[in-house]
């Protein structure tokens, strides 16, 4: 076990099981922050509300998060083994004696000349959002991540090593930094304030949130439910919206597939904009976006 002066230890536990899930029941884990500031791919703000109030069932289990859990060891070994001088440990869940509703949960804690530091393993299909590596330009939604576990445990540093498309192994630090981690404290302290006051949040565009609803109900009754009228505009103008977005897209993705041949990419001023590629073996290439710069620090998002 290892101890940390700014963080009482609460016990080792596999990620899911109802030990791990009640820790959390009252609390912010790191991977649960990026949700609370909507920075999470994952889960929203609104369907994290409900699961901390036992309105919503925990998140169900899916391929890429047993694929994450399954290669976890073998990129803690390439690790290892490119840092010999590190001494890599397990961590448990910890948390803080300032803010208690904040959890840590870690991966690894490693031990070098410079001291401890924190470890985060992850896996990526590819490479978006992942910069240089050595950098600190990572998913916005990991830094938010490592950022709360350096707060709770105390520490400075935290290293994340992500294998990506099962080949391409990398690493990323990222510091310690002040005006980021006052930005997720208040955010956290606000938030947990909501579910203690039952301040539901609004219901955003987040799949997340609209997933939970259709748990709430998963049956139909032959009835009819009398809407507004502005309810019934502003949801008859979405799918105007999205059949018209969905025709320009398709414009736009015919107009480049004529300009790139049998080309590629497609970059304006060395900016990639667009990729050909085939969705299986044999098929027909089909023009996609490429990968849309995201901002990397939380004060540009929160801003």
């Amino acid at each position: 076990m290892t101890r940390f002066r700014t963080a009482d230890y609460l016990g080792t536990f596999p990620a899911g099981s109802p030990e791990w899930l009640a820790l959390r029941a009252d609390g912010l884990g790191g991977s649960e922050i990026a949700a609370v500031l909507g920075l999470s791919p994952w889960e929203s703000r609104f369907s994290l509300w409900h699961r901390k109030r036992g309105e919503a069932a925990p998140q169900a289990d899916n391929d890429e998060m047993r694929a994450g859990r399954y290669l976890e060891p073998s990129v803690v070994a390439m690790f290892a083994d490119a840092h010999p001088e590190l001494r890599v440990r397990r961590a448990g869940t910890y948390r803080s004696r300032v803010r208690p509703w904040q959890i840590a949960n870690p991966d690894r804690i490693i031990t070098g000349p410079d001291g401890r530091e924190v470890l985060e393993i992850k896996t990526a299909r590819t490479a978006d959002g992942w910069g240089e590596p050595g950098s600190d330009e990572v998913p916005v939604y990991y830094r938010a991540q490592v950022l709360w576990y350096l707060d709770v445990l105390g520490l400075s540093r935290a290293r994340i090593a992500v294998l990506i498309g099962g080949v391409d192994y990398r690493e990323y630090v990222v510091s310690w930094s002040a005006d980021e981690v006052e930005i997720l404290r208040q955010a956290g302290a606000e938030f947990m304030r909501t579910v203690a006051e039952g301040e539901r949040p609004s219901i955003d565009e987040h799949g997340e949130t609209y997933q939970v609803i259709r748990e709430w109900h998963p049956d139909i009754d032959d009835r009819e439910v009398e809407i507004t009228t502005e309810q019934a505009a502003a949801y008859r103008a979405a799918v105007v919206a999205h059949k018209t977005a969905e025709a320009a897209k398709r414009q736009a993705a015919a107009v480049l597939a004529d300009l790139m041949g049998d080309a590629r990419r497609a970059v304006c001023a060395g900016e990639p904009i667009a990729i050909r590629k085939a969705a299986r073996k044999g098929a027909l290439p089909s023009v996609t976006a490429s990968p849309i710069k995201t901002p990397s620090r939380i004060e540009a998002v929160a801003a």
